[in-house]
């Protein structure tokens, strides 16, 4: 299985995790990923900005166009109330997800 199927389930949740240290940019949030993962999370933009607008459209995420730190006006993102709440399900999600597969997979 490779680190894009796995990626798959889990962007929505990612991003959002990523946005809960506050507000950024979608390179920003792809560059977070990466250096956070080691390298293992990689995200194309082909992925992240159709996640961004999915998340945005549900409410989850608020943007506003700005300067970047280069100068260049980008649009950042940031977490909304609902944001946070869907983060903490989602969180919970994962943990008893990937408690149950390890049951499985790495058995005592």
């Amino acid at each position: 299985m490779t680190e894009t199927t796995l990626l798959h389930g889990t962007l929505d949740a990612l991003v959002l995790k990523t946005l809960a240290g506050g507000p950024r940019h979608g390179y920003g949030i792809a560059r977070y990923l990466e250096e956070a993962t080691e390298g293992t999370v990689v995200v194309e933009e082909g992925s992240l900005y159709p996640a961004l607008y999915r998340l945005e459209r549900r409410r989850l995420l608020e943007a506003e166009w700005k300067p970047s730190e280069t100068g260049r006006r980008a649009k950042f993102y940031r977490l909304t109330r609902e944001g946070r709440a869907e983060l903490a399900r989602e969180t919970r999600a994962w943990a008893e997800f990937s408690a149950a597969v390890s049951r499985v997979l790495l058995p005592a």
